[in-house]
């Protein structure tokens, strides 16, 4: 009986788990270039359950080899496996600000292991000196002219120095080219990843982090097919009326899984306070 208390408890904390993820996605429904995570509901491996018997009594130090009659299989819980980012586009909203710039996806290979598109970010530089990389494209100058973040990390060129410009009057083409009149100052760093589910990580802020090598340029990829849009912005990919379905789903799971968690600590508790007094 045990046993079950363990199983009930995993099913809470996994919708428990799911019902935060959830949450956390409808918080940034409207995050400029927000990404929402997803995740899956997994069971661990079950148990094949074996009566161990004796069939007969061991003499002469001679002990015989016990027979084990099945039971049954015994499921031994849920987990929630690790919450990945989902990095389909977002809708393109119109701000009509030079300093708002959108990555537009276009057409992006397939990778064949995984069977999904791959992603292209801009490449920023955060306060450390580190590479980041991120899809809110809702960039600023500061006092020294640089294309910034709105936390003030700074916009990095296709050869990953800053770009600093005259002022906000300045055009940026569909290939990521900054022309100040008809002089091109800088090319906006694009960087992409053909499994960014395992190359990226959040690292708060609208940022992912690379794990190993930095990204290549997507320049550089000829098979890749993206645009820069000035005076767009991508908003969150968050599909606001599916997340509240699956949060009402996962709150109904964790009730049905609270209720079998009562039903044992009421049948432990007949076990121990009126069979026990016989």
């Amino acid at each position: 009986m045990l046993r079950g208390f363990y199983t009930a408890a995993s099913g809470m904390l996994t919708q428990q788990r799911r019902t935060e993820m959830l949450t956390n996605n409808i918080s940034n429904a409207n995050t400029t270039g927000y990404k929402a995570d997803q995740t899956s509901v997994r069971s661990f491996p079950e148990l094949l359950l074996g009566n161990m018997q004796s069939s007969t009594v061991p003499t002469d130090n001679k002990l015989s080899m016990p027979k084990m009659s099945q039971v049954g299989s015994l499921s031994t819980g849920v987990y929630l496996q690790e919450a990945n980012p989902l990095f389909a586009q977002g809708t393109l909203e119109e701000t009509e600000l030079n300093t708002d710039i959108a990555l537009a996806d276009e057409n992006l290979p397939i990778n064949e292991e995984t069977g999904k598109t791959g992603s292209v970010l801009f490449t920023v530089q955060d306060n450390d000196g580190q590479l980041r990389y991120t899809r809110d494209g809702s960039f600023t100058l500061d006092g020294q002219g640089y294309l910034t973040t709105p936390k003030g990390y700074y916009v990095l060129d296709e050869n990953n120095e800053r770009i600093q410009l005259d002022s906000d009057r300045f055009t940026v083409t569909d290939k990521g080219a900054i022309l100040e009149g008809n002089i091109q100052t800088a090319r906006i760093g694009v960087g992409y990843s053909d499994n960014p589910s395992n190359q990226l990580e959040k690292d708060g802020e609208g940022l992912y982090r690379a794990v190993g090598n930095p990204l290549p340029s997507a320049y550089a990829i000829e098979e890749l097919d993206f645009s820069t849009k000035q005076g767009f912005l991508e908003g969150s990919n968050v599909d606001q009326s599916r997340t509240m379905t699956e949060m009402m789903s996962a709150y109904r799971s964790f009730e049905a899984n609270q209720k079998v968690l009562q039903a044992y600590d009421k049948s432990l508790d007949k076990a121990v306070n009126e069979v026990g007094k016989l």
